[in-house]
């Protein structure tokens, strides 16, 4: 049995991968973070399958939430300062 055939082993990665987003903000690893979390939770309730059928998984599911964060937590449209005059005129 391989390491990755464990559900906590995911869920440790989940909960490495969401502290790396506090230090290294951009949604990016907090994607990853929801990713392993989804197959962590998957892994307790069904059988994945081999390795290849779960990085799929982790891979599809990433990148949902990273989409996802975007969308919600994204740069809004429209929301560029356009500056009239120069900082440092007088």
């Amino acid at each position: 049995m391989a390491l990755l055939d464990q559900w906590w082993v995911w869920m440790s990665a989940s909960l490495l991968l969401a502290t790396l987003e506090v230090l290294v903000p951009g949604y990016v690893f907090l994607g990853f973070a929801l990713g392993a979390l989804g197959v962590g939770l998957l892994m307790t309730v069904v059988s994945l399958g081999g390795i290849a059928t779960m990085l799929l998984i982790f891979a599809a599911l990433s990148l949902a939430a990273y989409l996802g964060l975007r969308r919600v937590f994204g740069l809004k449209t429209g929301s560029v300062k356009v500056w009239d005059r120069d900082i440092n005129e007088n």
